[in-house]
């Protein structure tokens, strides 16, 4: 980074630390914090549209349907959520090489060789030729529908509750003149309903937020896989030129979790004081 890194072992005290704190491999420690941000980014509309379909299910008049949104959520809600991040990457990744190999794969040798999951090159996700930056991106897709299915879960029971506070008057009142249940749903329930699961759905962003470390289980490289192996000693692979670190990494990581919850109330407080404006629920305290 700086034109006197270029002999690392003839520098000292700050100079070695800036040398070695701008390196390529803390660059892409500072780069994972970027993959936090993009993964709660993605993630939080997604498991909120998944959340949405459910709590619409579990209200369905089309009783396979109604049974459908109360089995996803409380199967969901009744299972740890480290099961659901380490089983759905591995189903969703070897249900597509399933279907990859089905298309692309010559042979009749089964795919399921005792316990082990075989298919042809041509098959794997991603392929074994494909960048470093593919690879990254298929790891992260898989996180993001992980992350979406469980938060999706409690972002339906959350919005389904909310849909049930709405006073049932005004709904009758809406079907009263004219509208069609749909019109309701979209013109009074759907509306309305925002101020009572704001609550819910703020303490779920937060809990989205300290959730995202499991990305380390998931094998994507982010903040707590690099803290680990820059602030160590020594790794498997590398020796590091200085003593045990990691409390001072993980105190970095500690400090920007704190900063995403701070911004985060202080931005979801304000827009829950905005959506409560008139009403008398709990977001407003009162009719302002």
């Amino acid at each position: 980074m700086f034109s006197y890194c270029t002999d690392p072992s003839a520098l000292e005290g700050l100079a070695w630390l800036s040398c070695y704190l701008t390196s390529g491999t803390h660059l892409l420690f500072y780069g994972s914090f970027g993959t936090v941000l993009l993964l709660l980014a993605i993630t939080a509309p997604v498991a909120l549209l998944f959340g949405f379909g459910g709590a619409m299910a579990s209200r369905s008049r089309i009783a396979p349907l109604r049974w459908f949104g109360k089995i996803y959520t409380s199967m969901v809600r009744g299972i740890p959520d480290i099961l659901f991040f380490l089983f759905v990457p591995i189903a969703l990744d070897q249900g597509f090489e399933w279907l990859r190999a089905k298309m692309l794969c010559e042979g009749d040798e089964p795919i399921r060789q005792g316990n082990d999951f075989v298919v042809c090159a041509a098959a794997k996700l991603p392929l074994s030729t494909s960048p470093p930056w593919v690879h990254d991106t298929y790891g992260i897709f898989l996180a993001v529908i992980a992350f979406s299915v469980v938060f999706g879960a409690f972002a339906a029971n959350v919005l389904y509750g909310a849909m049930q506070a709405v006073p049932h008057a005004q709904l009758e009142t809406a079907e009263a003149y004219g509208m069609t249940q749909r019109q309701v749903t979209r013109r009074v329930l759907i509306p309305q309903m925002w101020t009572y699961a704001l609550p819910g759905l703020s303490n779920l962003w937060m809990i989205l937020i300290k959730a995202t470390p499991l990305l380390f289980l998931l094998g994507v490289e982010d903040i707590v896989y690099w803290a680990r192996e820059l602030g160590g000693s020594k790794t498997s692979a590398f020796s590091y030129p200085h003593p045990d670190w990691r409390l001072y990494y993980f105190l970095a990581i500690l400090v920007f979790y704190l900063l995403m919850t701070f911004i985060s109330e202080r931005v979801l407080a304000r827009v829950t004081r905005r959506l409560s404006r008139g009403q008398a629920t709990m977001g407003a305290g009162g009719i302002a």
